[in-house]
């Protein structure tokens, strides 16, 4: 069994001394992982985590690990390794697409989402930037916020809540009865955690150490 597309590498965890076991978000397959041989001793295009490239990945059985050849065309993740906030996204993401994503399940929206939010940390409010991608996520698990009308009246404006429930906006006149229950808007990383976490709670997992860095850096 063979599987080609573009994809992004996301982790790379060493088996013995030369091998390692990777993980690469396809565009055409979603998670793939497999074995690179000879990743730790690589000494020309050693893959790193965070380029984008070609994925080939084979097995005998589609339900053996098998192994990737790897061809890297570009290192986004190069350009964000010296700015702690931007790196810290980026293996935020690359944590929740980890653990959140099912093997081989297309997500070609999201990873066009994830190519444009690794190109453009450098280059806008890096904050910004990343909410937006985690909303994308939120939204192809099935979590979608819902942004434009009220939950409760139907109403476009005056949308300043949001239900922890329904992830659907509240305007301030629907919303004055139950305040405290609701979150204040625009959308910020506790927000999305919360649906994060819901998302972790129905696959039986934790939050990945990655994202929970992520609110204990904006606490401090």
């Amino acid at each position: 069994m063979k599987l080609e597309s573009d994809g992004i590498l996301i982790a790379l965890r060493p088996i013995g001394e030369r091998d390692s076991v990777a993980s690469i978000f396809t565009r055409e397959y979603g998670m793939l992982s497999g074995v690179m041989r000879g990743a730790v001793v690589a000494k020309k295009n050693r893959p790193l985590v965070g380029q984008v490239g070609a994925a080939s990945w084979n097995a005998r059985l589609d339900t053996q690990l098998g192994a990737f050849h790897w061809e890297p065309a570009e290192n986004i993740g190069a350009r964000l390794m010296l700015d702690m906030q931007k790196l810290s996204f980026m293996n935020a993401a690359f944590a929740l697409i980890g653990a959140l994503l099912p093997e081989r399940e297309r997500y070609a929206h999201l990873y066009d989402s994830t190519i444009q939010m690794l190109r453009e940390l450098n280059d806008a409010d890096s904050q910004s930037v990343y909410l937006k991608w985690e909303t994308d996520l939120l939204h192809d698990l099935g979590f979608a916020l819902d942004l434009a009308h009220c939950s409760g009246c139907g109403r476009t404006d005056n949308l300043n809540y949001l239900s922890p429930k329904t992830g659907r906006a509240v305007c301030d006149d629907c919303a004055a009865p139950y305040i405290s229950k609701l979150y204040k808007l625009p959308i910020n990383l506790d927000i999305t955690l919360h649906f994060i976490a819901g998302a972790c709670s129905q696959m039986g997992i934790d939050i990945p150490a990655a994202r929970m860095y992520l609110s204990r850096v904006k606490k401090n």
